[in-house]
């Protein structure tokens, strides 16, 4: 059993991160928005391409995925020993 401070120690912790993935959503949603901007406002017929831009949006999504995913199994470790 954890005594009362490595509990709450937890709990922080268990706080901090939930709020560190709420956030990276937030950022996720943000590119994906962004994303569908600028390729929505393509158009190859006049050369206007955001290519560069889009993958890159794409890249960050893929990052951010890691990110939530690295996150969530920290706590779920947390939550499995609290």
């Amino acid at each position: 059993m954890t005594s009362p401070n490595e509990s709450e120690s937890e709990s922080q912790q268990i706080k901090r991160i939930e709020q560190e993935i709420d956030n990276f959503r937030k950022e996720q949603a943000q590119a994906q928005a962004k994303a569908k901007e600028l390729l929505q406002n393509e158009d190859p017929a006049r050369g206007i391409t955001f290519h560069e831009d889009i993958f890159r949006l794409q890249q960050d999504k893929l990052r951010l995925d890691t990110e939530i995913q690295i996150l969530q199994v920290k706590l779920r470790r947390l939550k499995s020993t609290w």
